[in-house]
């Protein structure tokens, strides 16, 4: 799908998607809990309808209402021995431990950049608590036979926190007297989030210093009522566009939520953006943007919302933790180097450090996303301001995380003419 977004001013009001990360979390709640549990406000995106398949396939029943999911489950009682995590990072991270309870042989497949996403990880740990797992050359397929024995741990969180999500969640369903010790771990707010979301669903871990997690005696999720909040990470993009190309009202942003992407607020409130947020909107206004510095290493998915804002600030915009970057559905440091850079905004690379040289305006041009969800959102937003039209090649990409973003661009004004 090619996509075509031209300058144009925003304006008005919108409400943010759904939050993928919440959403699969809650499934993964609903999937352990024995019972039934609804989920509210439910996120459709590709990697949330994954995370369904895959609790279906671990032996949940998933009714679909408009509105709702009604997931009943008697725990990880799989009727296949493959499940497929679609694209989702955290979908195999998560779901992988949570697989391992079960005794059954279990193959994990994914597709796209899935499939070049180290999985080292699970070889080094799974075996320590008991779980066959092999890999092909630290790639997918992912071959399981548990039942997982959780005991006291030490593993390593510098790759990324989705894998100590799944342990996490794992444990919760049978851990007994049983502590997980992280070192270097990156995204703790996304940690949090998982341990508010585990604590809805009734099972409470003692965390210190977000370095050591303790389970005392065994506990169970409770099936419950779980109202998905809106996505930070989403949001980002409609916040930014407003920043540089007029105003808006995103609704049903929770300024509370654990979500580390909320972080926009930091680095817009640093740009000059005029902002007011409430308990669960935010308002934001063109402002005379400036260059800023962020340290975006525990929120790294906004790498591409912040350099669409960076593009549009006088001077050089610092951004730390590119670290982070080469393991996601494209090596995003790269990308937006290369993507940016046809739209005559220089971007360098300095080991950990992104440079953005921002105020030398943005030049119409033809992007690809390179089936990167963030790149192709990244750019239509960069377009609002470009002295031309953008087309943006690959554009479905957002289907990823967010399918409803080039409707909601336009819903704030943004011209946006989509060819199939």
């Amino acid at each position: 799908m090619q996509v075509t977004v031209s300058p144009a001013i925003i304006k008005g009001t919108v409400t943010a998607n759904p939050s993928k990360s919440a959403m699969q979390r809650a499934v993964a709640a609903a999937l352990l809990a024995k019972g039934t549990s609804i989920i509210r406000n439910p996120g459709l995106s590709n990697d949330c309808l994954a995370a369904l398949e895959v609790a279906e396939n671990l032996g949940a029943k998933i009714k679909r209402e408009h509105d709702y999911f009604e997931i009943t489950s008697n725990g990880v009682q799989p009727f296949y021995d493959e499940i497929n995590c679609g694209e989702s990072g955290l979908g195999i991270r998560m779901f992988t431990p949570i697989a391992s309870l079960s005794s059954l042989a279990i193959t994990i497949e994914g597709h796209g950049s899935l499939t070049t996403r180290p999985m080292n990880f699970f070889e080094e740990v799974l075996p320590q608590l008991g779980v066959k797992c092999s890999t092909r050359e630290g790639k997918l397929p992912l071959h399981i036979q548990g039942p997982l024995q959780p005991k006291d741990i030490t593993i390593d969180g510098s790759l990324s926190s989705q894998f100590l999500t799944g342990l996490l969640m794992a444990y919760g369903a049978v851990a007994e007297n049983a502590t997980i010790t992280v070192t270097d771990l990156k995204s703790k707010p996304y940690i949090a989030l998982t341990l508010q979301l585990m604590a809805h669903f009734g099972v409470q871990v003692e965390e210190k210093n977000f370095e050591t997690f303790h389970f005392g005696k065994k506990q169970a999720y409770n099936p419950c009522d779980y109202t998905v909040e809106g996505d930070w990470s989403g949001a980002a993009f409609l916040l930014v566009a407003a920043a540089v190309a007029g105003k808006a009202e995103v609704q049903h942003l929770n300024v509370a939520s654990a979500q580390s992407d909320k972080a926009i607020l930091e680095a817009l409130e640093k740009a000059g953006a005029h902002m007011m947020s409430g308990v669960f909107t935010v308002n934001i206004e063109k402002g005379g943007l400036r260059a800023f510095e962020i340290d975006a290493t525990d929120c790294p998915d906004l790498f591409p919302p912040l350099v669409a804002l960076a593009a549009n600030c006088k001077g050089t915009t610092k951004i730390k933790g590119v670290s982070r970057l080469a393991h996601k559905e494209s090596d995003r440091g790269v990308t937006l180097q290369e993507e940016f850079g046809k739209m005559g905004i220089q971007i360098d690379l300095q080991g950990d450090i992104m440079l953005v040289h921002g105020g030398t305006g943005i030049k119409g041009a033809t992007v690809h996303s390179h089936n990167d969800h963030r790149i192709a959102m990244a750019c239509a937003v960069a377009a609002l301001t470009a002295d031309g039209p953008v087309v943006i090649e690959n554009a479905e990409a957002i289907n990823k995380s967010y399918p409803e973003f080039y409707d909601h661009l336009a819903l704030l004004g943004g011209k946006v003419a989509i060819l199939a």
